[in-house]
């Protein structure tokens, strides 16, 4: 958005903020939502996040390598999103992983979920979840580029995109 429409659009929703970052802390600045300490957080919420941030990447890869339909997008984007894949990314990436991320996605793996993935193994469905979690805790800490590192690093190794 230019600068004037920017401000405009701020001022309209009565908001002195910029908006032009997507980020967790421009969202909860935006909505004055008191910040919370993550690193108290159970791996569960982590992975919800998570999930969507990924989600939204590997769409958003899909959708920029050419117009085509939206059954060919979902299946290429499911392809990569399922578990199965996840944990082939998340193999892919762990030996560059910090001691910080590693416990993360430690814990994620850990987790009790309420649910299981129908077309998942249990093995599968714990180490994506690990995976989300990560890709959660990173983005709650405003470490986008990280999670690009790690993504494209993931998906490089697995040649799944």
């Amino acid at each position: 958005m230019e600068e004037s429409r920017k401000s405009a659009y701020a001022e309209g929703l009565g908001k002195d903020t910029d908006v032009s970052g997507f980020s967790a802390e421009t969202i909860l600045d935006f909505w004055e939502i008191q910040k919370q300490d993550i690193r108290t957080y159970s791996p569960l919420p982590l992975a919800f996040i998570g999930d969507a941030v990924y989600e939204t990447i590997v769409r958003t890869l899909v959708v920029g390598k050419g117009n085509t339909s939206p059954g060919k997008l979902h299946t290429k984007s499911a392809s990569i999103e399922k578990a199965a894949a996840q944990t082939k990314v998340l193999s892919a990436i762990e030996s560059e992983l910090s001691e910080e991320e590693a416990e993360i996605v430690r814990r994620g793996r850990n987790s009790k979920p309420h649910t299981m993935a129908k077309n998942a193994s249990v093995s599968d469905y714990l180490s994506a979840t690990g995976l989300e979690a990560l890709i959660g805790y990173l983005y709650l800490q405003g470490r986008n580029e990280r999670i690009l590192q790690l993504i494209k690093l993931g998906l490089d190794r697995t040649e799944l995109l």
